[in-house]
Protein backbone atom coordinates (compact mmCIF):
# COMPACT_ATOMS: atom_id res chain seq x y z
CA UNK A 1 0.00 0.00 0.00
CA UNK A 2 2.77 2.44 1.00
CA UNK A 3 4.67 1.64 -2.20
CA UNK A 4 1.59 2.40 -4.32
CA UNK A 5 1.00 5.74 -2.56
CA UNK A 6 4.62 6.76 -2.99
CA UNK A 7 4.45 5.90 -6.69
CA UNK A 8 1.28 8.02 -7.17
CA UNK A 9 2.83 10.99 -5.33
CA UNK A 10 6.00 10.71 -7.43
CA UNK A 11 3.99 10.82 -10.66
CA UNK A 12 1.91 13.78 -9.40
CA UNK A 13 5.02 15.77 -8.45
CA UNK A 14 6.58 15.03 -11.83
CA UNK A 15 3.51 16.50 -13.54
CA UNK A 16 3.48 19.76 -11.53
CA UNK A 17 5.84 21.71 -13.84
CA UNK A 18 3.69 20.73 -16.82
CA UNK A 19 0.57 22.04 -15.12
CA UNK A 20 2.32 25.29 -14.15
CA UNK A 21 3.61 25.87 -17.68
CA UNK A 22 0.07 25.55 -19.01
CA UNK A 23 -1.10 28.51 -16.91
CA UNK A 24 1.04 31.57 -17.61
CA UNK A 25 0.60 34.70 -15.51
CA UNK A 26 -1.97 36.88 -17.27
CA UNK A 27 -1.43 40.63 -17.38
CA UNK A 28 -4.44 42.86 -18.15
CA UNK A 29 -3.68 45.75 -20.51
CA UNK A 30 -6.25 48.57 -20.54
CA UNK A 31 -6.26 50.43 -23.86
CA UNK A 32 -8.59 53.38 -24.41
CA UNK A 33 -8.82 53.09 -28.20
CA UNK A 34 -8.87 50.40 -30.89
CA UNK A 35 -6.37 47.87 -32.20
CA UNK A 36 -6.37 49.72 -35.55
CA UNK A 37 -4.90 52.90 -34.07
CA UNK A 38 -1.38 54.06 -34.82
CA UNK A 39 -0.69 54.19 -31.09
CA UNK A 40 -1.42 50.49 -30.79
CA UNK A 41 0.19 49.34 -34.04
CA UNK A 42 3.38 51.36 -33.64
CA UNK A 43 3.90 51.57 -29.87
CA UNK A 44 1.95 48.89 -28.00
CA UNK A 45 1.84 45.97 -30.41
CA UNK A 46 5.63 45.56 -30.84
CA UNK A 47 5.98 45.27 -27.06
CA UNK A 48 3.01 42.95 -26.54
CA UNK A 49 3.95 40.64 -29.42
CA UNK A 50 7.58 40.39 -28.28
CA UNK A 51 6.70 39.70 -24.63
CA UNK A 52 3.99 37.15 -25.47
CA UNK A 53 6.32 35.36 -27.87
CA UNK A 54 9.37 35.15 -25.61
CA UNK A 55 7.30 34.71 -22.46
CA UNK A 56 5.16 31.90 -23.82
CA UNK A 57 4.14 29.63 -20.95
CA UNK A 58 5.40 32.16 -18.38
CA UNK A 59 3.47 35.41 -18.90
CA UNK A 60 0.79 36.53 -21.32
CA UNK A 61 -0.49 40.07 -21.92
CA UNK A 62 -4.23 40.18 -22.58
CA UNK A 63 -5.39 43.33 -24.37
CA UNK A 64 -8.67 45.05 -23.49
CA UNK A 65 -9.33 47.36 -26.44
CA UNK A 66 -11.61 50.36 -27.04
CA UNK A 67 -12.07 51.22 -23.39
CA UNK A 68 -13.31 47.77 -22.35
CA UNK A 69 -11.97 48.57 -18.86
CA UNK A 70 -12.31 52.36 -19.17
CA UNK A 71 -12.45 54.81 -22.10
CA UNK A 72 -11.23 57.70 -19.96
CA UNK A 73 -7.68 58.81 -20.68
CA UNK A 74 -7.55 60.60 -17.34
CA UNK A 75 -8.42 57.40 -15.43
CA UNK A 76 -5.78 55.14 -16.97
CA UNK A 77 -3.09 55.94 -14.34
CA UNK A 78 -5.52 55.21 -11.50
CA UNK A 79 -6.63 51.95 -13.11
CA UNK A 80 -3.04 50.73 -13.07
CA UNK A 81 -2.18 52.13 -9.64
CA UNK A 82 -5.24 50.44 -8.11
CA UNK A 83 -4.63 47.12 -9.83
CA UNK A 84 -7.84 47.24 -11.88
CA UNK A 85 -5.47 46.87 -14.85
CA UNK A 86 -1.87 45.72 -14.87
CA UNK A 87 -0.73 47.86 -17.80
CA UNK A 88 -1.98 50.90 -19.70
CA UNK A 89 -0.87 53.78 -21.91
CA UNK A 90 -1.18 57.04 -19.99
CA UNK A 91 -1.18 60.68 -21.13
CA UNK A 92 0.69 62.60 -18.41
CA UNK A 93 -0.49 65.96 -19.73
CA UNK A 94 -4.06 65.06 -18.78
CA UNK A 95 -3.02 64.68 -15.11
CA UNK A 96 -0.65 67.61 -14.46
CA UNK A 97 -1.25 67.44 -10.71
CA UNK A 98 0.21 63.92 -10.71
CA UNK A 99 2.84 64.14 -13.45
CA UNK A 100 3.88 67.78 -13.27
CA UNK A 101 7.56 67.03 -13.91
CA UNK A 102 6.70 65.60 -17.34
CA UNK A 103 6.16 69.20 -18.46
CA UNK A 104 9.89 69.23 -19.28
CA UNK A 105 9.02 66.92 -22.19
CA UNK A 106 6.24 69.24 -23.40
CA UNK A 107 8.35 72.38 -23.72
CA UNK A 108 8.21 73.82 -27.25
CA UNK A 109 11.30 74.51 -29.31
CA UNK A 110 13.58 72.21 -27.28
CA UNK A 111 13.63 68.82 -29.02
CA UNK A 112 14.54 68.27 -32.66
CA UNK A 113 12.16 65.37 -33.29
CA UNK A 114 10.10 62.57 -31.76
CA UNK A 115 13.08 60.21 -31.40
CA UNK A 116 15.23 62.70 -29.54
CA UNK A 117 12.40 63.66 -27.19
CA UNK A 118 11.43 60.02 -26.55
CA UNK A 119 15.02 59.06 -25.71
CA UNK A 120 15.38 62.02 -23.34
CA UNK A 121 12.08 61.03 -21.67
CA UNK A 122 13.32 57.43 -21.36
CA UNK A 123 16.60 58.63 -19.82
CA UNK A 124 14.88 60.87 -17.26
CA UNK A 125 12.54 58.05 -16.25
CA UNK A 126 15.43 55.60 -15.88
CA UNK A 127 17.33 58.16 -13.81
CA UNK A 128 14.37 58.57 -11.45
CA UNK A 129 14.36 62.30 -12.18
CA UNK A 130 10.60 62.69 -12.74
CA UNK A 131 8.18 62.73 -9.83
CA UNK A 132 4.78 61.03 -10.09
CA UNK A 133 5.83 57.62 -11.37
CA UNK A 134 6.56 55.89 -8.05
CA UNK A 135 3.50 53.62 -8.22
CA UNK A 136 4.50 52.38 -11.66
CA UNK A 137 7.15 50.44 -13.47
CA UNK A 138 7.52 52.52 -16.65
CA UNK A 139 7.85 50.11 -19.56
CA UNK A 140 8.21 52.77 -22.24
CA UNK A 141 8.26 56.57 -22.55
CA UNK A 142 7.34 58.32 -25.79
CA UNK A 143 6.86 61.82 -27.18
CA UNK A 144 4.97 62.52 -30.38
CA UNK A 145 6.17 64.71 -33.19
CA UNK A 146 5.57 68.41 -32.63
CA UNK A 147 1.86 69.19 -32.72
CA UNK A 148 0.35 71.58 -35.25
CA UNK A 149 -3.02 73.38 -35.33
CA UNK A 150 -6.01 71.98 -37.23
CA UNK A 151 -9.16 74.06 -37.52
CA UNK A 152 -12.47 74.60 -39.27
CA UNK A 153 -11.42 78.20 -39.88
CA UNK A 154 -8.68 79.19 -42.30
CA UNK A 155 -5.46 80.12 -40.49
CA UNK A 156 -2.98 81.95 -42.67
CA UNK A 157 -0.79 83.44 -39.98
CA UNK A 158 -0.32 83.60 -36.22
CA UNK A 159 -2.55 86.66 -36.20
CA UNK A 160 -5.48 84.49 -37.30
CA UNK A 161 -5.25 82.50 -34.06
CA UNK A 162 -6.64 85.43 -32.08
CA UNK A 163 -9.82 84.38 -30.28
CA UNK A 164 -9.89 80.81 -31.62
CA UNK A 165 -10.70 78.13 -29.04
CA UNK A 166 -8.13 75.39 -29.62
CA UNK A 167 -7.97 72.00 -27.89
CA UNK A 168 -4.59 71.39 -26.25
CA UNK A 169 -2.84 68.30 -24.90
CA UNK A 170 -1.24 69.83 -21.81
CA UNK A 171 -0.77 73.00 -19.79
CA UNK A 172 2.56 73.92 -21.39
CA UNK A 173 0.95 73.80 -24.83
CA UNK A 174 -1.91 75.88 -23.46
CA UNK A 175 0.55 78.51 -22.21
CA UNK A 176 2.24 78.67 -25.61
CA UNK A 177 -1.02 79.05 -27.52
CA UNK A 178 -2.26 81.72 -25.12
CA UNK A 179 0.86 83.77 -25.84
CA UNK A 180 0.04 83.48 -29.55
CA UNK A 181 -3.50 84.83 -29.03
CA UNK A 182 -5.56 81.62 -29.05
CA UNK A 183 -7.92 80.45 -26.30
CA UNK A 184 -6.52 77.07 -25.12
CA UNK A 185 -8.90 74.32 -23.97
CA UNK A 186 -7.21 71.37 -22.25
CA UNK A 187 -9.06 68.27 -23.45
CA UNK A 188 -8.45 64.53 -24.03
CA UNK A 189 -7.98 63.84 -27.72
CA UNK A 190 -10.78 61.26 -27.80
CA UNK A 191 -13.29 63.99 -26.85
CA UNK A 192 -12.05 66.49 -29.42
CA UNK A 193 -14.00 65.56 -32.57
CA UNK A 194 -17.32 65.82 -30.77
CA UNK A 195 -16.35 69.17 -29.25
CA UNK A 196 -15.49 70.58 -32.70
CA UNK A 197 -18.68 69.17 -34.22
CA UNK A 198 -20.76 70.82 -31.50
CA UNK A 199 -18.94 74.18 -32.00
CA UNK A 200 -17.55 74.10 -28.47
CA UNK A 201 -14.06 74.62 -29.88
CA UNK A 202 -12.71 75.82 -33.24
CA UNK A 203 -9.86 73.39 -33.68
CA UNK A 204 -7.23 71.23 -32.06
CA UNK A 205 -3.54 70.56 -31.79
CA UNK A 206 -2.26 67.16 -32.93
CA UNK A 207 0.64 65.60 -34.80
CA UNK A 208 -0.33 64.47 -38.33
CA UNK A 209 -0.61 60.78 -37.44
CA UNK A 210 -3.28 61.49 -34.81
CA UNK A 211 -5.60 63.45 -37.10
CA UNK A 212 -7.61 60.46 -38.30
CA UNK A 213 -7.10 58.28 -35.22
CA UNK A 214 -9.89 60.00 -33.38
CA UNK A 215 -11.81 61.54 -36.28
CA UNK A 216 -10.46 65.08 -36.04
CA UNK A 217 -9.49 65.02 -39.72
CA UNK A 218 -13.15 64.49 -40.66
CA UNK A 219 -14.30 67.76 -39.11
CA UNK A 220 -11.40 70.12 -39.95
CA UNK A 221 -9.90 71.07 -43.31
CA UNK A 222 -7.43 73.81 -42.38
CA UNK A 223 -3.97 72.88 -41.15
CA UNK A 224 -1.57 75.49 -39.81
CA UNK A 225 1.76 73.68 -39.51
CA UNK A 226 3.17 75.70 -36.65
CA UNK A 227 5.16 73.25 -34.58
CA UNK A 228 4.34 73.35 -30.90
CA UNK A 229 5.71 70.89 -28.36
CA UNK A 230 5.23 67.13 -28.58
CA UNK A 231 2.72 65.12 -26.53
CA UNK A 232 4.28 62.68 -24.04
CA UNK A 233 2.72 59.27 -23.37
CA UNK A 234 3.97 56.37 -21.28
CA UNK A 235 3.33 52.64 -21.12
CA UNK A 236 3.16 51.88 -17.42
CA UNK A 237 2.72 48.78 -15.27
CA UNK A 238 1.57 48.44 -11.68
CA UNK A 239 4.78 48.46 -9.65
CA UNK A 240 3.63 45.81 -7.18
CA UNK A 241 2.54 43.50 -10.00
CA UNK A 242 5.89 43.91 -11.76
CA UNK A 243 7.83 43.24 -8.55
CA UNK A 244 5.76 40.08 -7.94
CA UNK A 245 6.72 38.52 -11.28
CA UNK A 246 9.42 35.87 -11.55
CA UNK A 247 12.83 37.35 -12.42
CA UNK A 248 12.69 35.78 -15.89
CA UNK A 249 9.37 37.52 -16.61
CA UNK A 250 10.72 40.85 -15.34
CA UNK A 251 13.75 40.48 -17.61
CA UNK A 252 11.54 39.91 -20.66
CA UNK A 253 9.49 43.03 -19.94
CA UNK A 254 12.65 45.10 -19.43
CA UNK A 255 14.18 43.71 -22.62
CA UNK A 256 11.32 44.91 -24.82
CA UNK A 257 10.71 48.22 -23.06
CA UNK A 258 12.95 51.24 -22.54
CA UNK A 259 15.12 52.35 -25.44
CA UNK A 260 14.25 49.27 -27.55
CA UNK A 261 10.61 50.28 -27.63
CA UNK A 262 11.21 54.05 -27.80
CA UNK A 263 13.35 53.69 -30.92
CA UNK A 264 10.80 51.48 -32.69
CA UNK A 265 7.85 53.62 -31.74
CA UNK A 266 9.52 56.85 -32.87
CA UNK A 267 10.56 55.40 -36.24
CA UNK A 268 7.08 54.02 -36.91
CA UNK A 269 5.31 57.22 -35.87
CA UNK A 270 7.59 59.33 -38.06
CA UNK A 271 6.57 57.16 -41.02
CA UNK A 272 2.89 57.48 -40.04
CA UNK A 273 3.20 61.28 -39.76
CA UNK A 274 4.79 61.44 -43.21
CA UNK A 275 2.09 59.28 -44.79
CA UNK A 276 -0.69 61.36 -43.24
CA UNK A 277 0.89 64.63 -44.36
CA UNK A 278 1.06 63.33 -47.94
CA UNK A 279 -2.59 62.36 -47.66
CA UNK A 280 -3.49 65.88 -46.54
CA UNK A 281 -1.50 67.48 -49.37
CA UNK A 282 -3.22 65.33 -51.98
CA UNK A 283 -6.71 66.43 -50.85
CA UNK A 284 -7.79 69.58 -52.76
CA UNK A 285 -10.36 70.42 -50.08
CA UNK A 286 -7.66 71.06 -47.53
CA UNK A 287 -5.61 74.15 -46.83
CA UNK A 288 -2.08 73.53 -45.57
CA UNK A 289 -0.17 76.60 -44.45
CA UNK A 290 3.43 76.72 -43.21
CA UNK A 291 4.36 79.74 -41.05
CA UNK A 292 6.29 82.58 -42.63
CA UNK A 293 9.76 83.46 -41.31
CA UNK A 294 8.21 86.40 -39.45
CA UNK A 295 5.64 84.14 -37.77
CA UNK A 296 8.31 81.61 -36.88
CA UNK A 297 10.22 84.36 -35.09
CA UNK A 298 7.07 85.38 -33.19
CA UNK A 299 6.58 81.74 -32.18
CA UNK A 300 10.23 81.34 -31.19
CA UNK A 301 9.99 84.28 -28.79
CA UNK A 302 6.74 82.99 -27.32
CA UNK A 303 8.22 79.52 -26.83
CA UNK A 304 11.35 80.92 -25.19
CA UNK A 305 9.14 82.87 -22.77
CA UNK A 306 7.15 79.73 -21.90
CA UNK A 307 10.36 77.78 -21.23
CA UNK A 308 11.86 80.57 -19.14
CA UNK A 309 8.69 81.02 -17.07
CA UNK A 310 8.40 77.30 -16.40
CA UNK A 311 12.06 76.98 -15.41
CA UNK A 312 11.72 79.94 -13.04
CA UNK A 313 8.74 78.46 -11.16
CA UNK A 314 10.98 76.37 -8.91
CA UNK A 315 14.61 75.20 -8.74
CA UNK A 316 13.56 71.61 -9.55
CA UNK A 317 12.21 72.74 -12.93
CA UNK A 318 15.50 74.41 -13.77
CA UNK A 319 17.34 71.22 -12.76
CA UNK A 320 15.11 69.09 -15.00
CA UNK A 321 15.70 71.44 -17.92
CA UNK A 322 19.47 71.15 -17.36
CA UNK A 323 19.24 67.34 -17.25
CA UNK A 324 17.24 67.31 -20.50
CA UNK A 325 19.69 69.70 -22.18
CA UNK A 326 22.65 67.53 -21.15
CA UNK A 327 21.01 64.41 -22.59
CA UNK A 328 20.12 66.23 -25.82
CA UNK A 329 23.77 67.25 -26.16
CA UNK A 330 24.89 63.63 -25.73
CA UNK A 331 22.37 62.32 -28.24
CA UNK A 332 23.30 64.92 -30.87
CA UNK A 333 27.00 64.25 -30.37
CA UNK A 334 26.46 60.51 -30.84
CA UNK A 335 24.52 61.15 -34.04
Amino acid sequence: MNTAIIRILTIALALLPVAASADPIELKFSFFTSDRSNIYQNTVKPFVDAVNSEGQGLIHIQMYFSGAISRSQELQPQLVASGAADLAVIVPGQSPERFGDTAVMELPGIYSDSREASLVFTHLIDAGALNGYGEFFVVGAFVSAAESIHSRQYIGSIGDLAGLAIRTNNKIESDALAKLGAIPVLMPINQTTDAISRDKIDGATAPPSMLFEFGIGRVVTNHYMLQLGGAPTALVMNRGKFDSLPPQAQAIIRKYGGRWLAERSAAAMVAADKDTLEQLKSDPRRSIVYPSPADLEVARKAYAAVVAEWAALMPHNSELLSLAAAEIKKLRASN
